[in-house]
């Protein structure tokens, strides 16, 4: 084992690294069908494919953290019942659960390649690192998840870990509950310690809070209000999973994201910010002032950007590879060209149905041939098509191309963008279809660092280092539809900009009606802003869209956080159903009348 993966680990900067992970893999799993890919996000198993994070591909320093990662999946392959328990539906139990299965199944693979050790190590190291760069953007339930974690794997505390007493406490109260998960022989057994870890956590609250903060020693940080503990606690489980819980006191949430600021407003942290070194750009400037209503108790906190200088819009308009772009149609047409033909027959008859009669000129109209035999001076005996209520509509299609759409979920977001697109185009609909997502921005952070170096206060700013990557792939002026072959996965996803982005695009059409759908599979997310944020910033962007007047709905793909926040929302269980449930539900909007 050791020496394979010694040679593996020289090939992963050969010109095939996919190719020589994959030969380990099949290896490691006995398992011929295995292939490795590489993607973002964290390290996933999709079907016989193992998707191992690109970051560690990109850098040589990685490679025993790559080799680690790639054990985890072979494990987790071989040994365990449910491939991936961390899914969004599972929540916070799942991941506990994913948490306790992967200590067990790495253990049966050191068992049977004494090498992977090494590996598992290197993979932990890596990880605590990552977790520790993002520790003060977690919420306080997801702080209490890496700290169950780490116990679980006999790990010390990070530094910031020690901070938080809260967490010993936490810990300390279901040491009997982890000791019972350390000793899992199965994936049911793993389930089972992950559901009694949470309702042991969930019930400090029914034991008194009071007592817990008396073992917690001084509330570093805290709260001393133990109710606040108590409530915080008491929410925690994936029946709370949507809840904005911030650790007791508030220590997890950044100073931005509460109510009041001390005596000194947002408004005057951005023209401080201003004043010191990091000038805004003029279209900023509407941003920075507009940070006044988070200093502002009971209103929507929005994540401003420091700047949108380095946001990127692609056009890809008719850029695609015209083979591909046939192929994808081809796909798309068979997956819903019943349903298009469907729905053309159901707009064909609305649009039969209205005339208007008695005109000079048009075509024949039946009912009156008989006043023109009995009339002779009878001149108006034709009728004119009136227009469909329902083809005086525009549609946007938005699509989030997160990394965690990486994979299927991402090719059926293509296919889905196709057949709806392509079916528009054919019913004579005026559409568009746009992407996007975020990643960092090495000259954005290098202005944001000057800033701080300068003493600039840039808490009033939710977006420091990543700008937008948006995506048109197909305008609404144009027919040309090859740009949707070129539909594929980016980093992170701050669903509010993007959305108002594409809602501003659809207000400029003259239309009686305006459509946006957004296709996504979880919430918002950014590496540099505070969720809590970026949910309230959604929400609010959502309720000005309506107020727009314009008629949005959320798709889930996987995921129900699309109900959190879209009034009019689908969820789709079956990623194979996607292209249909999504051309269902645009049918049934086409087909209803607006009144």
């Amino acid at each position: 084992m050791s020496s394979l993966q010694d040679e593996t680990a020289s090939l992963t900067a050969s010109a095939d690294p996919a190719g020589a992970l994959g030969r380990l893999a099949r290896v490691l799993t006995g398992d011929s069908r295995v292939s490795v890919t590489f993607g973002a996000g964290e390290p996933r198993v999709e079907g016989e494919r193992f998707v191992l994070p690109a970051r560690l591909a990109n850098d040589g320093a990685d490679e025993a953290a790559l080799l680690g990662a790639l054990d985890l999946l072979a494990a987790r392959h071989r040994y365990s019942e449910v491939t991936r328990l961390d899914t969004p539906q599972a929540g916070v139990t799942g991941r506990i659960a994913q948490a306790i299965e992967d200590r067990r199944v790495l253990a049966q693979l050191a068992r049977a390649f004494p090498g992977a050790q090494r590996y598992t190590q290197s993979w932990r190291t890596q990880r605590g690192e990552a977790v520790s760069r993002r520790w003060s953007k977690l919420l306080w339930r997801e702080r209490l998840v890496w700290a169950i974690e780490r116990a679980l794997w006999d790990e010390a505390p990070g530094v910031l870990e020690r901070d938080a007493a809260a967490l010993a406490a936490a810990l300390r109260a279901i040491d009997v509950e982890l000791g019972a998960a350390r000793a899992s022989q199965s994936t049911r057994a793993s389930l089972s310690a992950a559901a009694t870890i949470v309702a042991g956590v969930r019930s400090l609250a029914s034991r008194g809070a009071n007592n817990m903060m008396q073992t917690a020693g001084p509330p570093e940080g805290l709260d001393d209000d133990p109710a606040r503990l108590a409530q915080a606690l008491d929410e925690f489980g994936e029946d709370g999973e949507d809840d904005e819980v911030g650790p007791p006191g508030g220590a997890a949430q950044p100073d931005d994201a509460r109510d009041g600021d001390g005596g000194t407003s947002a408004r005057a942290r951005a023209e401080s910010g201003s004043a010191a070194g990091a000038p805004l750009s003029e279209a900023d400037a509407p941003l920075a002032a507009a940070t006044h209503q988070r200093s502002t108790p009971g209103r929507p906190h929005l994540s401003i950007p420091l700047t949108t200088d380095y946001d990127v819009v692609t056009d890809l308009t008719g850029r695609g590879d015209a083979a591909a772009w046939r192929r994808l149609r081809a796909l798309a047409r068979a997956e819903t060209g019943a349903l298009k033909t469907q729905l053309e027959r159901v707009l064909k008859a609305d649009e039969l149905t209205h005339w208007k009669r008695e005109q000079e000129r048009g075509e024949i109209d039946r009912a009156a041939l008989a006043r023109l035999a009995a009339s002779r001076g009878y001149r108006t005996p034709f009728r004119v098509a009136r227009h469909a209520s329902g083809r005086d509509t525009v549609v946007t299609l938005l699509l989030d191309l997160s990394g965690s759409m990486a994979g299927r979920k991402i090719e059926l977001a293509r296919l889905c963008a196709a057949a709806l697109a392509d079916a528009l185009t054919q019913l004579a609909f005026d559409s568009e279809v746009l992407g996007y997502s975020s990643i960092e921005a090495p000259e954005l952070r290098a202005r944001c660092e000057r800033a701080r170096a300068a003493g600039a206060d840039l808490r009033a700013y939710n977006r420091l280092v990543e700008r937008l990557d948006l995506r048109v792939f197909k305008r609404f002026d144009s027919r040309d539809l090859s740009g949707l072959a070129a539909i594929e996965c980016g980093h992170e996803n701050p669903d509010g900009e993007a959305l108002a982005w594409a809602a501003a695009r659809l207000a400029r059409r003259k239309a009686r009606r305006r459509l946006l759908f957004v296709l996504s599979d979880g919430y918002p997310s950014t590496s540099d802003g505070d969720p809590a944020v970026l949910h309230s910033d959604l929400l609010a962007r959502v309720q000005a869209v309506k107020e727009q007047g314009i008629e949005l709905v959320g798709i889930g793909i996987l995921d129900d956080a699309v109900e959190t926040f879209y009034p009019d929302a689908v969820v789709v269980r079956k990623l194979h159903e996607l292209p249909a449930t999504a051309f269902a539900t645009l049918s049934r909007l086409l087909a209803r009348r607006r009144h």
